[in-house]
């Protein structure tokens, strides 16, 4: 991979800032205000995409943002591994932004131009994640994602809310002060900051210190990837507007936790200076047992929203349990499920907040015959159900694939034969929601009150993105699989 001089980087998390700005000067002019979400959504969708065939090409496009601090240079790069991220962050956006302006219209909500603007600033610092450089300006980025969904996860400013944004703010922060530790260690041992594939460390800092490095980044990152016993804030969040909702779970917060577990391992400490010191067995631990206890409390849940929030905190612990296990299938499964979990847990989401919408129902034990009444909604929801489960064709069967061939490759039979019985509970969960939707009749509530589906602004997107959740399990889309061999032969000297 070869550095090259180019503004785009800079660009990806550019425009989305002036996005918020223009929508800001907008709020007077509703019609105005909401385009300009979709149109900063377009453009920084064009941006990313048009970086693509330079990291394909084995480019990385690189911006130079000066020193903040003495001997440190920040820096935004378009490695393969931020061209994933930044590509399932830029082209949900653009669908998110259409769905966010048609929930918060049919729910008659206030601060709009708040949120947006908001909405805005979330993926501007997103695209920062992905693309930073080095540790500091990743660390910059990172906690800036915690302030800026500050105020979406208590947009409702009702008392729920702002206990959920405390719990959210005080976990993140916590977590936050461990990762600057952990960053301020490195740069005083190794002198050096970078994100370098295989690892910057080496044997640089001595097993003790190592050791601990990989403690505090591990349970400072497990607070915005959702691992038990640090989770809570992630369900308590669920008082949030559903685009809030969406936009945790598929392309920001959490999404960042679990990709920076795969930057450390994979770009500061390294599989090879892990493997030596076993460290990461730990780690592998705490992510199966989350995978196994979230999926039964997901089971006992009827809030839809709450059900989908425990199904998110097994996901990410696969992709945190693909990155520990350091086998190149195993990261390449992570990278992928980062992925595919993104596309078919939004679509899950906007379903949900189409139901509330539309229906005025958000528990499961209320979408008796629902189906009937919002045929293309529950049809998605169906679609995205089975790709959760990781049932072929879907894309999630592939990343799921992945994640158990690397797991045998590691000689982990138990993660294997847990990675591959898992789409039972995630079928335990999700498939009685189907099964109410469709096959059960209508409740006498819902006779009484018929309803159709929700705006168009709000059923298309989650067409769109059921679609694309099957479209990744029958080839590869984008070049996303591309991408992630690449990232993972480059991280652990194999892969394809």
């Amino acid at each position: 991979m070869s550095p090259q001089a180019s503004l785009l980087p800079l660009a990806a998390v550019g425009v989305p800032v002036v996005t918020a700005i223009a929508i800001v000067l907008a709020r007077r002019l509703p019609a105005l205000r909401d385009a300009l979400l979709v149109v900063g959504a377009v453009v920084t969708f064009g941006v990313v995409v048009s970086l693509v065939p330079s990291v394909l090409a084995g480019d990385v496009p690189t911006t130079s943002l000066g020193r903040l601090v003495p001997g440190v240079e920040l820096s935004l790069r378009a490695d393969g591994m931020g061209m994933l991220f930044a590509l399932l962050a830029a082209f949900l956006w653009v669908l998110a932004g259409s769905y966010a302006i048609g929930y918060m219209r049919g729910d008659g909500a206030a601060n709009q131009t708040r949120f947006y603007a908001f909405y805005a600033l979330c993926l501007a610092t997103a695209f920062g994640v992905a693309f930073a450089g080095d540790l500091f300006t990743f660390f910059v980025f990172y906690e800036l994602l915690t302030i800026a969904t500050y105020p979406l996860v208590t947009h409702k400013g009702d008392a729920k809310a702002i206990a959920a944004g405390r719990l959210y703010l005080g976990v993140l922060l916590s977590g936050g002060v461990l990762v600057l530790a952990a960053t301020l260690l490195v740069y005083a041992n190794v002198g050096d900051l970078a994100f370098t594939p295989g690892g910057l460390v080496g044997d640089t800092m001595g097993t003790g210190l190592t050791v601990l490095v990989f403690a505090l980044f591990a349970a400072g990152f497990a607070t915005k990837s959702g691992l038990m016993p640090v989770h809570r804030w992630l369900p308590a969040a669920m008082v949030a507007p559903t685009p809030v909702s969406a936009l945790l779970h598929a392309v920001a917060v959490v999404k960042a936790g679990v990709f920076a577990f795969g930057r450390v391992i994979g770009f500061v400490l390294g599989p090879d200076v892990l493997l030596d010191l076993g460290v990461q067995g730990w780690l592998s631990v705490v992510a199966g047992t989350t995978i196994a206890v979230a999926s039964v409390v997901a089971l006992r849940q009827d809030h839809l929203k709450r059900r989908l929030a425990f199904s998110t905190i097994a996901h990410l612990a696969f992709i945190v349990l693909g990155f520990s296990l350091l086998s190149p299938t195993a990261y390449e499964g992570g990278l992928l499920h980062i992925v595919n979990h993104g596309i078919l847990k939004i679509t899950l989401f906007f379903c949900a907040g189409a139901i509330h919408i539309a229906a005025h129902k958000d528990y499961v034990s209320e979408l008796d015959g629902i189906g009937r009444r919002m045929p293309y909604t529950m049809a998605a929801f169906a679609l995205a159900s089975y790709g959760l489960a990781a049932l072929p064709p879907m894309g999630g069967f592939v990343s799921k694939w992945y994640l158990t061939l690397g797991a045998l490759d590691a000689d982990q039979q138990v993660y294997a034969a847990l990675i591959a019985g898992s789409g039972l509970f995630t079928a335990g969960y999700l498939f009685p929601v189907v099964y109410r939707a469709f096959f059960k009749p209508l409740s006498d509530d819902a006779r009484a009150h018929p309803h159709g589906e929700a705006s168009p602004l709000m059923v298309v997107p989650l067409c769109v993105t059921a679609v694309v959740g099957l479209l990744l399990g029958l080839g590869d889309l984008g070049g996303i699989y591309s991408i992630a061999g690449e990232v993972a032969g480059s991280v652990t000297g194999g892969g394809r």
